[in-house]
């Protein structure tokens, strides 16, 4: 019997016996479905804390320097959080020794932030985080402006009493206005809008909008943080290896600045994507095994209920098995048969 004449009859039985061919296709149908469905929501949602969270918040290859980490995911203890208010917080004559020992080939910027309350002559007051940024902070986050421009270097050396604002900022302040040129008072001091910047998406129904960004030497520094503190550095280095030497270089300074014997562990935390995602990467792992485990199950059942069918079949077959055999069918041609059909 040849492989076609052995199709041909696997198909008429799966045609002659509709019910059982559903019902087996259909198991095996629900396990692939939902080994696909499973693999599919880890790698979204893996992309989806990668990109669209933490992707925004920390900059491509880069990492903050910080008294405590900025993002926390999972279960931090008590004891942990005490230890993180214990720690000294980063001051500014920190950064000249950082940035000294930076390698060739990186870039690094001072941010501080807090919510502060934002008043205009068009809307209701709010309270919008705002953020004082050194020069370079725009070329490390990747963000440009839709309106307007973006803050000068003059701006940056004197302190300018500029802004650039995020979208929802501009819809709430500005509804139906062009925000450009236009005030905005923060702590009763006026500051113009020079810029909007590009929308920076949501996450979990956060939105990543509603800012405003200032000079770091701006009046605005004085409602961010106490008179020479900053609450970051952000570096960033042209490749994952410059980042990584910048990382430890930076590491022996704060060290070093902090008085910190060899077995002490560090008081100040350098934040990148990877460990701001460790808590995530840990639970991934978790579904990842689960996706294969579960799936795998469902797909041996479905092989089992196929195998029990074939038995079935071949039982229940036997009349016709004896009669090919009598008109000169041979074992391989018997076999050939049903495994086509089982295929």
């Amino acid at each position: 019997m040849s492989l076609f004449e052995a199709v041909r009859l696997a198909w008429a039985q799966i045609r002659a016996q509709k019910l059982k061919s559903f019902f087996t296709l259909l198991g095996v149908t629900i396990g692939v479905t939902f080994l696909i469905a499973v693999v599919s929501i880890v790698g979204g949602m893996s992309r989806y804390m990668q990109e669209e969270l933490v992707g925004k918040l920390i900059a491509v290859n880069a990492f903050e320097l910080r008294s405590r980490p900025n993002i926390n995911m999972g279960d931090v203890s008590e004891e942990t959080w005490r230890e993180y208010r214990r720690r000294p917080r980063i001051r500014t004559e920190d950064v000249g020794p950082v940035v000294a020992a930076l390698p060739p080939g990186t870039r690094s910027v001072q941010v501080s932030s807090a919510n502060v309350q934002v008043e205009s002559r068009y809307a209701k007051p709010r309270q919008i985080l705002a953020s004082g940024v050194s020069d370079d902070y725009f070329n490390v986050k990747r963000m440009d402006v839709t309106s307007g421009r973006l803050i000068a270097p003059q701006e940056y050396a004197l302190g300018a009493p500029v802004l650039v604002i995020g979208p929802d900022v501009a819809k709430h302040f500005f509804a139906g206005l062009d925000p450009v040129g236009r005030e905005l008072r923060i702590a009763g001091i006026p500051y113009q809008v020079i810029g909007v910047a590009e929308s920076q998406g949501s996450a979990f129904g956060l939105s990543f909008d509603r800012f405003v960004i200032a000079p770091h030497s701006a009046p605005i520094r004085r409602l961010l943080n106490p008179h020479g503190v900053v609450d970051a550095v952000i570096v960033q280095g042209e490749s994952p290896i410059i980042m990584l030497e910048a990382q430890e270089r930076v590491r022996q300074v704060m060290r070093t600045r902090h008085r910190l014997r060899p077995s002490d562990p560090d008081n100040f935390a350098l934040q990148t994507s990877d460990s701001a995602l460790e808590f995530w990467n840990k639970i991934k792992s978790y579904m990842v095994l689960a996706g294969i485990a579960l799936p795998a199950i469902g797909l041996v059942v479905g092989a089992i209920v196929i195998m029990n069918i074939m038995l079935v079949a071949v039982a229940e077959r036997t009349r016709e098995i004896g009669v090919r055999k009598a008109l000169g069918a041979r074992r391989s041609d018997i076999t050939r048969q049903f495994l086509a059909e089982a295929t």
